[in-house]
């Protein structure tokens, strides 16, 4: 074996320790960190630390960081605001922090201002500021749409002269005396109604609640849609009192509504009141006795004697008017979510396919089919392409007349397509 060009090799390994010395390891003892205490920033906040995934998640823009991009499991508390910093420690802004939920982390903001109450002031007078302008004179509308509006876990919906809210975290359940304040401040309300008696609480540890807050309510509120005048119970109606997220949708479905209509899940007529300004005849299908009930009463209080309202499930009702040979000019689906998550999206595009082959089989040709959906985890393509499908079963040429989303009042953020969720299709079928 040749010899090495400048002489043999030395000998690098270490020889034996001192008597009564360790030599140390080559590799430095690796010492998991101390998180029986949270580390404190310099404006005295905790300081929450990313690993490099959750840094280019942050850095694109998505509000949300989860737990597995921690680095590390913070000794905090839900709710609390925190410093969000890279493993470097450089500042990268500021956010509610939540324990128990898998979304540990909600935007706030990328500069190193106090969250104190001057910040929630200014940045919901910036959501209704933008309400004022896009809807002009009107009095009911979202006010704070959720992270979209930069308030995570907030839900604000004005009916007048009352709000009904909603805290969905604990960063904003925490403050639910502070939001009270300033929305009584911006608003003046009559009432402040609590209902955060959603399911989605429970992942945050939270219980359900519901109630009035300040002021009293008497009974249901009233408000317009166009031509119609509707009520709301803000503490036994759906969501927030009623379906905010529809009301431009609602108004828009009176244009194409002519003959014979049906409205499938009516709730308390929030389409079919508006089909019966302009259709002949309006069949309305509610499985809910309490709910048909306010339905015949709104029909009443608006005068429109062409509304009969059906105690039914839209299920069995399409497949048996059509089985019954019926026929229809204007047809309106706008059905609960079918998938509250990623595992239920298979079933719900097998629901949603089935009503919309019935629908489009029940229209007569030149007639209108409006068919929504809230499940956000079927995406405008994917139910585009269920319409398509169900189309072609029915052997039924159809045409996109439009696509819409939820009214202006409840804006989509780019970067977190769950605020992107509700579909609206307006198709004629030839």
């Amino acid at each position: 074996m040749p010899k090495p060009p400048f002489g043999p090799r030395p000998d690098r390994r270490p020889g034996p320790a001192p008597a009564g010395r360790k030599r140390p390891s080559h590799r430095p003892e690796q010492v998991a960190p101390d998180r029986t205490t949270p580390d404190i920033g310099p404006d005295g906040l905790p300081q929450v630390s990313l690993v490099r995934r959750g840094v280019e998640r942050w850095q694109a823009g998505h509000p949300w960081i989860y737990r597995a991009d921690l680095n590390g499991d913070p000794a905090l508390e839900g709710g609390e605001v925190v410093r969000v910093v890279d493993g470097r420690g450089w500042f990268l802004g500021k956010a509610f922090y939540s324990k128990q939920s898998k979304i540990s982390l909600r935007w706030l903001s990328y500069e190193d201002v106090p969250v104190d109450t001057d910040f929630f002031r200014q940045r919901l007078a910036l959501a209704d500021a933008m309400r004022q302008r896009a809807l002009p004179g009107e009095t009911t509308y979202r006010v704070v749409h959720g992270e979209a509006d930069l308030l995570p876990g907030l839900v604000v919906d004005r009916y007048g002269d009352c709000l009904s809210v909603q805290f969905l975290t604990p960063g904003t359940e925490q403050r639910k005396a502070l939001f009270v304040e300033l929305l009584t401040e911006l608003f003046k309300p009559r009432a402040i109604v609590n209902r955060s008696d959603v399911g989605v609480r429970a992942l945050e540890g939270l219980p359900q609640e519901k109630g009035v807050l300040t002021g009293s309510l008497p009974g249901p509120v009233a408000y317009d849609e166009g031509l119609v005048r509707v009520r709301a119970d803000l503490l036994e109606g759906q969501k927030t009192g009623s379906f905010l997220d529809q009301r431009e949708n609602h108004v828009m479905a009176s244009q194409y509504a002519f003959g014979e209509a049906l409205d499938c899940f009516s709730y308390v007529g929030g389409f079919a009141l508006q089909l019966a300004t302009r259709a002949k005849h309006v069949t309305a299908v509610e499985i809910s006795d309490v709910a048909a009930a306010q339905l015949r009463a709104n029909a009443a209080a608006n005068k429109l004697s062409n509304v009969d309202v059906v105690v039914a499930n839209a299920f069995d009702y399409l497949r048996d008017t059509l089985d019954e040979g019926k026929r229809f000019d204007t047809i309106v689906l706008d059905p609960p979510s079918f998938a509250k998550n990623k595992d239920a999206i298979a079933g719900a595009l097998r629901g949603y396919k089935e009503i919309n082959l019935r629908a489009i089989q029940l229209l007569r040709p030149g007639g209108y089919l409006i068919s929504a959906s809230c499940t956000y985890h079927i995406d405008e393509q994917g139910f585009e392409d269920m319409l398509a499908s169900a189309a072609a079963d029915a052997k039924r040429r159809v045409q996109i007349v439009e696509k819409r989303g939820a009214g202006k009042d409840h804006p989509v953020l780019l970067n977190l397509r769950e605020t992107r969720y509700l579909k609206c299709f307006v198709l004629r079928v030839l």
